[in-house]
Parts: structure tokens; sequence; C-alpha cells
């Protein structure tokens, strides 16, 4: 138990600007990893239960930050909020407002 951290966010996402949120979740995830995040991976939905589902004309994306442990992923996030590349300067691609995320412990690792 305790061998590692993650960070999972679901976000819909503007189904035109899907590329576009992709170009920013690649440069997000290369500075979460340049910053000491020991993984970072985005998914896009596609079989979703009626709790998860998103508004017509978004998709429900779910992406996964990896750490060592709550502190290390303390650590890299307030590294990476204050690199310019991750701030978001034009209109919204995503429902910020809909997103829901949390932080889990390694439970179980078989």
């Amino acid at each position: 138990m305790g061998a590692g951290y993650v960070d999972i966010y679901l976000l819909p996402v503007r189904e035109e600007r899907l590329a576009e949120y992709s170009e920013q979740a690649t440069t997000f995830g290369a500075i979460v990893k340049e910053y000491g995040g020991r993984g970072y991976r985005e998914f896009r939905a596609d079989d979703v239960g009626e709790g998860f589902a998103a508004e017509d004309g978004f998709t429900m994306t779910a992406a996964v930050a990896e750490s060592d442990s709550r502190v290390h992923r303390d650590e890299v996030i307030e590294k990476v909020s204050v690199v310019a590349r991750t701030q978001d300067e034009d209109e919204q691609i995503a429902d910020i407002g809909a997103m829901r995320y949390g932080g889990s412990e390694t439970f179980v690792e078989p």
C-alpha cells in the first residue's frame, strides 16, 4: 500500500474543439512530466454510465496524473501552475465548471 498517487480529472470538452484540447493536454502533460510527475494520460469516454455522460455538444474526457505521493503531487502542481504554457488565454474549450477531480493513493497493485 502507498506505492503511488494519482489525480483523476473528468472534464467535458466541446466536441468541435477536441483537437485543440488534445494539443493543450499534450502540452500540460509534458510539463507535468518535466517537473517530476511520473506520468500523464488523457482518455476520451466512449462507454459511460448516466452519471458521467456529457451534455450534447461535449465529449467527456478523463485525465490521470501519476505521482509518487500526495506530497510529491502538490510539489509538482505548484511548479506547473506558474508555467505560462499551462495558462488558457482563449475562450473555454472545456466546461471547467463541470469538471470533477480527486486524488487517490494506491490501494491495490497486483
